[in-house]
């Protein structure tokens, strides 16, 4: 008679019960009534990692998480600072794994938010690129830093219209390596009602991370959408944007 084997048995259970919430109508739209109502509030502004303000939710933080302690990169790439709170997450994970680096580019670090994350003690395991994520230069940085590297995260989260991020997924998709993501965040844009954001923005419904990462995918097969990860979280600025590196 064979022994049961309680941690199989539990990674099976959530494994099905993962694969169930994607039938699941009453959570779906649970799910979608938050996430309208919570970015009309900026909710994901209200968090902190390690004393640095991280404008993510903590249900693509706990994703994120799970990617990097399986993955166990040498290198994170994230097109995208701000306040540096998810560049201090990063670096703060790969601390505990025990290795790796993030290099973070963004077309305009403030002089206030570099010098908090410069005093960072995880700014051992940080660099920072300024300038434009699509600029060639810039582009022949990373892929100088990611050479060799075997295994390689990229994120992106910088400006959130088609073109640019359309231009990011071409320019940065090289450097995954097999087996890992390049994660596209607020692909959440195309899911909010029209007129949604106060605020006057360049991207929109039908111009956003989301189109840009539809489009990628049927030119590159390389990659495929991650569902389960959607299906886990539910809750999310990035549904569809979890792009796993197949091969």
């Amino acid at each position: 008679m064979e022994k049961s084997n309680p941690i199989a048995e539990f990674l099976q259970e959530r494994e099905a019960r993962i694969l169930h919430n994607r039938e699941n109508g009453d959570l779906k739209k649970a799910a979608q009534a938050f996430n309208i109502a919570s970015n009309s509030s900026q909710y994901s502004y209200n968090f902190s990692w390690m004393g640095r303000p991280i404008i993510q939710y903590p249900q693509d933080m706990i994703a994120m998480q799970e990617i990097i302690w399986d993955q166990k990169p040498d290198l994170i790439i994230e097109t995208g600072i701000a306040h540096g709170g998810s560049l201090i997450f990063y670096a703060s994970l790969l601390e505990l794994v025990g290795k790796g680096e993030v290099l973070g580019i963004d077309i305009d670090i403030r002089a206030h938010n570099r010098m908090e994350i410069e005093k960072h003690p995880m700014f051992r395991r940080i660099s920072m690129i300024e300038g434009s994520s699509i600029d060639q230069s810039v582009v022949a940085a990373a892929a100088s830093l990611a050479q060799g590297k075997e295994r390689v995260l990229v994120i992106l989260d910088s400006n959130h219209t088609h073109e640019h991020v359309l231009r990011e997924l071409h320019a940065y998709s090289p450097m995954v390596t097999p087996g890992s993501y390049i994660v596209v965040f607020d692909t959440i844009v195309e899911h909010l009602p029209e007129g949604y954001f106060k605020e006057s923005r360049p991207w929109g419904i039908g111009n956003n991370p989301h189109t840009a990462a539809q489009q990628f995918l049927k030119e590159n097969l390389d990659f495929k959408i991650d569902r389960a990860i959607d299906n886990k979280l539910l809750i999310s600025v990035a549904p569809g944007g979890y792009l796993k590196r197949v091969k």
